[in-house]
């Protein structure tokens, strides 16, 4: 029996237009519109991580996942938030997620916000220009065929 596997998957959420927010807000809003959060989900911890991310980017700066955790922790510590997902273990399967996303990038176990690009130009470029279209595609060939299907 096969199994439904699919090869890829993405959510998309609108939210209102962005005000006056905080750069931690305004990254969580990315999270949540581009499906790496959930909505009312407390382990925001991707958060954090790819602020941290975003924040060395600039200085066109790679980290160790345990650079990584050791950022997160400060900065959740500093806003008052729980610590919880910020084992070793955590923190590479959410750098993952951002990788399956073509976010980030991975050599030599170290990370970056792909090819130290803005979050804007990757989102257009990778997800808007690429993963988009192809799913959208499949799921046309998908259509064409039940019309032929008996």
């Amino acid at each position: 029996m096969a199994r439904d596997v699919p090869l890829h998957e993405i959510t998309l959420r609108k939210y209102e237009k962005p005000y006056d927010s905080s750069k931690r807000e305004v990254i969580r809003k990315i999270c949540l519109s581009i499906g790496l959060l959930q909505p009312g989900d407390s382990r925001d911890i991707v958060v954090d991580i790819l602020l941290a991310l975003e924040d060395a980017r600039k200085d066109k700066k790679e980290l160790t996942s345990f650079e990584v955790r050791d950022i997160v922790t400060k900065m959740r510590q500093q806003n008052s938030l729980e610590t919880k997902g910020i084992a070793e273990s955590n923190i590479r399967r959410q750098l993952k997620r951002l990788r399956d996303l073509m976010i980030v990038d991975k050599k030599n176990n170290m990370y970056r916000v792909s090819e130290f690009a803005s979050l804007h130009d990757l989102f257009e470029q990778k997800i808007e220009k690429f993963l988009i279209p192809q799913t959208v595609g499949r799921i046309k060939e998908y259509l064409i065929v039940l019309d032929t299907v008996k």
